[in-house]
């Protein structure tokens, strides 16, 4: 059975599905290299928590929800799309299209070594190619991200948060008292230290 006989008739699922069934599994398809037409958006949705949305409902099936985020890209303008060789479209993210969900941390200093599971099982080491950036939430609340690939990012959970900020210290910059995480071979600030 195909991917495309096992989902629900909206056609544009289903052409994706059919699309996807002829690329090999072994490591990621090669969307940078894809130009397809864009074929407009599908009532595809990933919430912040990760949680991917078709027609409304959570897709239930972790494979095929590991199997689409292989195909995202962030385009130029910003815009997240599903692409495969043959059509591109877009969908909606509330906010990263990954989170972390799980993290682990060796050494100490820059030479730490952090990494984090995603919702869809991708395996991420802080390095030169894998930043994290922390920005403040409408809230006024801290939001932190781990870059995973191609300019998208995975959006720290509530409980890797704290985790992380557990690795925090405070280091004087340029005469400026920062709070900070070392690791991956930086020191990432987090913010001006309070009372700085």
């Amino acid at each position: 059975m195909t991917l495309a006989e096992q989902q629900t008739p909206d056609p544009a699922l289903a052409r994706l599905s059919l699309a996807l069934d002829g690329i090999p599994q072994r490591g990621l398809p090669p969307v940078e290299r894809w130009h397809p037409p864009y074929c407009g958006e599908i009532d595809m949705r990933i919430a912040a928590d990760g949680t991917w949305f078709h027609n409304g409902s959570p897709i239930r099936r972790p494979a095929l929800v590991k199997l689409f985020s292989s195909i995202l890209r962030r385009e130029p303008d910003g815009r997240i799309v599903l692409v495969t060789p043959v059509e591109s479209v877009g969908i909606v993210v509330d906010d990263a299209p990954f989170a972390a969900v799980e993290m682990a941390a060796e050494g100490e200093g820059e030479a730490r070594r952090i990494a984090f599971r995603t919702n869809v099982d991708d395996l991420v080491t802080v390095d030169a190619n894998h930043a994290l950036r922390f920005e403040e939430g409408g809230d006024g609340g801290l939001r932190p991200y781990v870059h995973v690939r191609r300019d998208l990012w995975a959006l720290l959970t509530r409980a890797t948060t704290y985790d992380l900020l557990a690795l925090g210290e405070e280091r004087l910059i340029d005469g400026v008292s920062w709070f900070g995480i070392a690791g991956g071979g930086s020191f990432h600030i987090v913010a001006r230290s309070e009372g700085a």
